[in-house]
């Protein structure tokens, strides 16, 4: 019999489900014969337990699997002859009344839409570049001598100065009250590095072992700690140790120790260099793409069902619990999603349902699916910033997941590669310190 399909509201669908009330009965009892042979009793042996005992014990939980079971496959038929694309999972509700014989439901659903990608060619997008520079060369090779510096404890008559390592006893007082995060022994920092706000960075320099400071500090409004933010603290500073760092020289013991066989600096500055091009590579291109997909989405009309939007905030809710549990956070995985939590992923959720339906179509449409060599050539691309390229490569080949995100990130590529083809594309030189910065 054909399916009538009733169009509620843009996406919203609804469909009557019938089912012969004798099926539901005679599969209850064929499950309840089944489970008879196994289920236990007191006073009955195994296999040996009377029907009626059975039913009256598991009948209600038969009754909801079978039932669920019925409609479940009767949505699915109805959808497959209608030739409907399901989005989400259907709303099912018992109809109070229905045909002698018959039980009937109905089935509220959302289907995907129809996806209207527009003309691209009217799209305006920006096309960044970058360049590794000399300075950027200089810059990093200073990182790595600052991850092998040593610190040797300074002359007594000697301050504290920029670079040095300082462990300080101090407490703070807002209005004359300690506050929580305001006192501590034997904390430990580096001058100059940012690592404390800058009127505490600066109040400390100069200070020689054994001296104490007192001085104002004024909390920026903006500061992570609600309680003080905005607020001014006096603090009062112990300097308990002064160390003085030390940089190793750029020599050929350097270089080696950076995993460079010939020791030369050309060969440093040649492998630092090449690292540095491929994450340019990798943030050029994700700038890019977001550009594109911005582009992208601007041109394409389309409704975006509720429902996948739905389980996308649910999705990014969970995600979001299970950072704050691997950020330390006690009791995260316990803490409860309300709906105004869940709120403020809605339009981020929205954004990447409707992102994720306009690039399926202009995939499908352009015959963009990643290619095998595609594939291939992203792995091995991947896998050089690692020492052994190899077993990197048959980490990724050996696992479906793996592959199935390859696959997504390369897909990507070829939309944004498409799009830049077609929209008016404005180039832009981006200097290498704010690309990343970014």
């Amino acid at each position: 019999m054909a399916v009538t399909v009733e169009t509620l509201e843009k996406l919203e669908r609804r469909i009557v489900l019938t089912i012969a009330a004798s099926d539901i009965t005679s599969e209850v009892e064929s499950r309840l014969k089944k489970l008879s042979r196994t289920v236990k009793a007191d006073g009955f042996r195994p296999g040996k337990v009377p029907m009626s005992v059975v039913a009256q014990r598991y009948g209600y939980s038969v009754q909801y699997e079978v039932m669920n079971d019925k409609v479940g496959q009767a949505f699915s038929s109805a959808a497959n002859e209608a030739q409907l694309r399901v989005a989400g999972v259907p709303k099912i509700t018992q109809k109070e009344e229905a045909p002698e014989g018959q039980l009937a439901f109905d089935a509220t659903f959302e289907v995907y839409p129809e996806v209207k990608l527009g003309d691209l060619s009217t799209a305006e997008v920006e096309r960044v570049t970058s360049e590794v520079t000399d300075a950027a060369i200089d810059r990093t090779v200073e990182i790595l001598r600052k991850q092998r510096r040593t610190f040797a404890q300074r002359p007594a008559a000697e301050g504290a100065a920029e670079g040095d390592r300082v462990t300080i006893d101090f407490e703070g007082k807002i209005d004359g009250e300690p506050f929580s995060g305001g006192k501590a022994e034997a904390f430990q920092f580096l001058i100059g590095e940012g690592q404390m706000l800058e009127q505490f960075d600066k109040a400390v320099r100069g200070m020689k072992v054994g001296e104490s400071k007192t001085f104002p500090l004024q909390f920026p409004a903006d500061y992570h700690g609600k309680d003080v933010a905005g607020k001014e603290a006096d603090f009062m500073v112990t300097m308990k140790k002064v160390e003085a760092q030390h940089l190793p020289e750029v020599d050929e013991a350097f270089v080696k120790s950076l995993g460079i066989a010939d020791g030369t600096i050309e060969a440093m500055r040649a492998d630092v260099k090449k690292n540095l091009e491929r994450e340019v590579k990798f943030r050029v291109l994700a700038r890019n793409k977001g550009a594109a997909m911005d582009a992208l989405i601007k041109v394409a009309e389309l409704d975006v069902p509720k429902a996948l939007v739905d389980t996308e905030v649910e999705r990014m809710g969970e995600a979001a619990r299970e950072d704050m549990k691997q950020r330390g956070v006690k009791d995260a995985d316990k803490m409860p999603l309300t709906p105004d939590m869940l709120q403020l992923f809605r339009p981020q959720a929205e954004r990447r349902v409707r992102l994720g339906l306009v690039v399926a179509e202009l995939v499908r449409a352009n015959n963009l699916q990643a290619k095998p060599e595609q594939l291939q050539a992203h792995i091995e691309e991947l896998s050089q910033s690692y020492e052994r390229p190899a077993e990197v490569m048959r980490w990724y080949l050996s696992d479906r997941q793996r592959m199935a995100e390859v696959e997504a990130v390369v897909i990507e590529n070829n939309v944004t590669q498409f799009v830049l083809e077609k929209a008016k594309v404005s180039d832009k030189a981006l200097p290498f310190d704010e690309l990343m910065t970014a």
